[in-house]
């Protein structure tokens, strides 16, 4: 997550076992670039904070750009129809219009109103006065982007907290395939678990294939592996084979090849001023698991430091090429291939 930040998924923790436990703030901001945790706790609070019978007269649930900011201070006044609370939750909070309006409420929140306010990939300028007035009186949540390098080692943490292990190879495997985005994790997660056994403990590498419907042997994965040994034969066997893919697209290509030669030069540095590090100080420098440290130890031998500046230069060409630039007319699996071969060759 992004640096300085407080970690989305402990403080999202944090509130929902609050809202469990029936504890409610008056106002919470649920805002981020990554939606997955504002969601949950929104979900979390809508759960917990009414009973069954009392939601028809006391939740109200509007949208953004479909209500106004004094339509919304109206309804986060009214009190309580038979019920200890009432629950008014704005969503798509980003589309909310003269939003700032809010902290003529938010100053002074009711006790018996929860309000939530839920951005979709948003925020809410932290300089706005309605910012200050919920961080003082309510809760934020703000939930950074995660990068694609930290997505590996959140899957291995939300396995954990699912009870699982799961394979640094298998947690690459499935960052590959569903990206940054941590709700597709999510959901892919849920399908896996439908058809792993009740006793399973450990999620392998064949189980991510199987159930998610991605090949270790044909991908941008693999492929950064090969790239990394020099194998050219067996590299540009898998160029040709993952450009042929019908879901196949150059930029996120490119993005696996950049982080993965990107960690390559970090790596180059670090050991300019400690050439024997240990295998975690390595690890946490590449921001890998201890398990690949090997194989950028064998990728720092086949690309020095200036080999790997030129790649790195040559990544952002393609990336500019495969997005059209220039009018490029030439097919992404041939550009694929095209680079592979330059990298090999560089």
């Amino acid at each position: 997550m992004a640096k300085g930040s407080p970690d989305a998924a402990a403080v999202s923790a944090s509130i929902i076992e609050e809202v469990r436990n029936g504890v409610f703030r008056p106002v919470y901001l649920l805002m981020g670039d990554e939606p997955y945790y504002p969601e949950l706790v929104c979900k979390a609070i809508m759960d917990n904070c009414l009973d069954e019978a009392e939601r028809d007269f006391n939740e109200t649930v509007c949208y953004g750009p479909d209500v106004t900011a004094d339509q919304v201070v109206t309804a986060a006044r009214r009190y309580p129809m038979m019920a200890e609370r009432q629950l008014v939750v704005v969503k798509e909070a980003q589309g909310l219009k003269g939003i700032e309006a809010l902290s003529v409420y938010t100053d002074a929140p009711l006790d018996s109103t929860v309000l939530v306010l839920l951005f979709h990939r948003g925020k809410l300028d932290k300089r706005y006065g309605l910012y200050k007035s919920i961080a003082k009186n309510g809760v934020v949540l703000d939930s950074p982007a995660i990068r694609d390098y930290e997505v590996p080692g959140w899957i291995v943490s939300y396995y954990r907290s699912r009870g699982l292990g799961i394979d640094p190879q298998a947690a690459a495997l499935l960052a590959e395939s569903a990206g940054t985005d941590l709700s597709v994790i999510v959901a892919e997660t849920e399908k896996l678990l439908r058809n792993l056994p009740e006793s399973a403990t450990q999620v392998s590498v064949q189980d991510i294939e199987k159930n998610v419907g991605i090949s270790r042997e044909f991908s941008v994965f693999e492929l950064t592996r090969e790239l990394s040994a020099r194998n050219a034969p067996r590299a540009l066997k898998l160029a040709r084979h993952i450009g042929a893919g019908a879901r196949f697209a150059m930029p996120p290509a490119i993005s696996v090849l950049y982080t993965h030669f990107y960690r390559i030069l970090r790596y180059e540095a670090f050991l300019q001023n400690n050439p024997h590090p240990s295998r975690e100080d390595a690890a946490a420098v590449l921001g890998v698991s201890p398990f690949f440290v090997r194989e950028y130890d064998q990728a720092v031998r086949n690309y020095p430091l200036r080999r790997t500046m030129s790649i790195i230069s040559m990544l952002c060409e393609y990336d500019y090429l495969g997005k059209g630039g220039d009018g490029a007319a030439t097919a992404p699996d041939e550009l694929l291939v095209e680079l592979t071969a330059k990298i090999l060759n560089s």
